[in-house]
């Protein structure tokens, strides 16, 4: 199913496309936390819980560079797509999805590649504990073993949102989500083989979700198309055009992730217990972040579709509607973070866990939650940016707030110590957030729009 995004009233066709993108990163995000759930309550003692849920945690940074690559790729492939297919060529969008599958698939090889060769050297680097070195490095390895899948899914999912169709990629995700847990209970509840075990769940799951987005629903979809002529597999133009939109969202989304890389060192020298109820608070976070980021994401579509439509006047209107669902979520979490935060944390820990790393979880959740509405706004401009493919003013809001994000974690560090670590998230997002609005108010996006 495709939808038209260029035309009925801004509020209700966005808030229909982006409900599915908001199940589907609700049931993505379920699915990790259930893995640091599952390792931390079913070891075998209080203290192994811990520290498995501290090796997923002190791994985490790092594989999350590596979906920020995906996710980089995923968002320049979604705006060039969704650009062709909203000014109606699709003999040309069926040549860009063939060259952004080609081009992923070689960036997924070579990042294994890397990732295999330099896992020990990196969570040596990080400075990550001893006794909790082993685990972690073994649950990073096995995660690079599936990123082809994990870069395939990505671009297939950009690709159908493209298009306007949220509901393909979150049937695919709940299946994954689902699968994954069930994985996880076998693998650790049953066989007991604690952090292996939910990293070959994760593999598993997101296997069989690349395979089958690729395989079973993109390909029909894009022969569905008429087009009248064959398209290219490959055309160096188009992958100009895609790099032109990637590249930034990958620097962005990576700097974004070797920021945290550098927070995780800080973080490691606090040990286990504070590294354990990082990793709980950040899970936490980011399941609140991302969901409401999921309409922003759908405002990307929109924008990119009415911009390769030229119907500016609806750009407006649908960043209105953007900011208030994601405002209105905001607040729901907020409330619920705020009230429950002690035991959302001690859902990832066994009963009997000293109570340190509750008492981390929830000094994290308690300076960084009052803040996401800032955070929002800064959501819904970044989304008409990067739909209209002004990447460069995309990437100077996002540096800017990581900038001072590590910066200050680091200052703060020596003087508060975790703390302080926490404290730079919220005074990141309020430079980024005004940067965000000037460049959205200032209408410098509207310059070189591109030519399709």
């Amino acid at each position: 199913m495709t939808t038209d995004l260029t035309e009925g009233k801004p509020s209700s066709k966005l808030f229909w496309f982006s409900l599915p993108l908001l199940l589907s990163v609700a049931f993505q995000q379920l699915y990790q936390m259930a893995d640091s759930m599952i390792v931390g309550r079913f070891a075998e003692t209080p203290a192994a819980g811990e520290l498995a849920l501290a090796a997923v945690g002190a791994s985490y940074p790092i594989t999350q560079l590596f979906v920020a690559v995906a996710t980089g790729v995923n968002i320049g492939t979604s705006v060039l797509v969704s650009q062709l297919f909203g000014a109606k060529r699709c003999l040309r969008m069926k040549t860009a999805i063939s060259t952004a599958l080609l081009t992923t698939t070689v960036i997924a090889l070579l990042l294994t590649l890397v990732g295999t060769l330099a896992t020990g050297g990196i969570m040596r680097a990080l400075q990550t504990p001893q006794n909790i070195f082993v685990d972690g490095s073994l649950y990073l390895r096995v995660y690079v073993f599936g990123l082809l899948f994990l870069f395939i899914y990505n671009v297939c999912t950009g690709i159908f949102n493209a298009m306007g169709d949220s509901r393909t990629p979150l049937i695919l995700l709940i299946l994954s989500s689902v699968s994954n847990v069930i994985l996880d209970l076998v693998f650790v509840a049953e066989f007991q083989w604690g952090v292996a075990g939910v990293a070959w769940a994760t593999f598993i799951a997101q296997g069989c979700a690349g395979a089958l987005a690729f395989l079973l629903l993109l390909l029909r979809r894009v022969r569905s198309f008429d087009t009248g002529g064959h398209f290219l597999l490959f055309s160096p133009d188009m992958l100009r055009r895609l790099t032109n939109y990637a590249i930034p969202s990958i620097a962005q989304q990576s700097f974004v992730s070797v920021g945290n890389v550098i927070i995780q060192y800080y973080v490691n020298l606090c040990g286990a217990t504070v590294i354990a109820g990082f990793s709980a608070a950040t899970k936490v976070n980011m399941f609140a972040l991302t969901c409401c980021m999921s309409f922003s994401s759908g405002l990307s579509s929109y924008v990119a579709q009415n911009i390769g439509a030229r119907k500016l006047d609806r750009i407006g209107p649908g960043l209105k509607a953007g900011a208030t669902f994601s405002i209105a979520l905001a607040l729901v979490f907020m409330a619920i973070y705020l009230l429950f935060a002690d035991l959302l944390i001690s859902l990832f820990i066994p009963a009997g866990s000293s109570s340190g790393v509750i008492d981390v979880g929830r000094q994290y959740l308690f300076i960084v939650t009052p803040f996401y509405i800032i955070v929002c706004i800064k959501f819904v401009c970044d989304s008409v940016l990067r739909g209209a493919g002004a990447m460069r003013l995309f990437m100077i809001t996002t540096f800017s707030d990581l900038i001072i994000r590590v910066v200050l974690s680091i200052a703060l560090f020596h003087v508060w110590r975790e703390p302080g670590i926490w404290l730079s998230w919220p005074l990141g997002w309020f430079l980024g957030s005004g940067l965000s609005v000037w460049f959205y108010k200032t209408g410098v996006w509207r310059k070189n729009l591109p030519t399709l």
